[in-house]
């Protein structure tokens, strides 16, 4: 569901009127609902969707791997899935602080899942937790960086690099579920 939602923030850009800007605007402007001369994004529930699609099945998800992942992995990916839900639910322009009140668990649950599954697989599976562990490290810091940045010209890169190598990360892990699943039952 993550490529999909990545490419869906392209389809949506893509219908942007007023410009929008990779580097410098932030994912959840793509989902305000209000349109100016200045800018609009028709496609907005298009995107404000994905949000909730993709939280949906990260919650799914967590829940089906919760034996492999751990309680607190599954844990904090639910809690990623039901922020990112309630992120869709609530357009940041149709109320700012309530936007980044649903949105920040996923800035905080996602990279810290990912170091503590990293640490956990590292006996097990060295090379995908060295993944986990730099992902949850580069989602974390880019975090951090991205609330520090406030509007500045990055912050749209640095919110894509505190949400996007999650999905290397969580692929990774579920390939490793799925190979060892299959020969396994095999």
């Amino acid at each position: 569901m993550r490529p999909v939602y990545i490419a869906t923030e392209f389809v949506v850009a893509a219908a942007t009127t007023g410009g929008y800007s990779f580097l410098s605007d932030s994912v959840s402007r793509l989902g305000e609902i209000g349109c100016s001369a200045a800018y609009c994004s028709p496609r907005h529930e298009i995107l404000n969707g994905s949000f909730i699609g993709f939280g949906a099945l990260l919650v799914g998800g967590a829940l089906l791997l919760s034996r492999s992942l751990g309680p607190w992995v599954t844990g904090l990916l639910v809690i990623s899935g039901l922020s990112s839900v309630a992120t869709g639910m609530t357009p940041l322009d149709q109320g700012a602080s309530l936007h980044a009140i649903a949105a920040t668990p996923l800035f905080v649950a996602q990279p810290v899942a990912l170091i503590v599954l990293g640490a956990r697989l590292r006996s097990d599976w060295p090379r995908l937790a060295r993944t986990l562990l730099a992902a949850g490290v580069v989602t974390g810091t880019a975090a951090v960086l991205f609330v520090l940045s406030s509007d500045g010209l990055a912050s749209g890169a640095l919110e894509r690099l505190a949400l996007w190598p999650v999905l290397v990360g969580l692929s990774g892990f579920a390939w490793t579920r799925l190979h060892v699943d299959g020969r396994s039952g095999g």
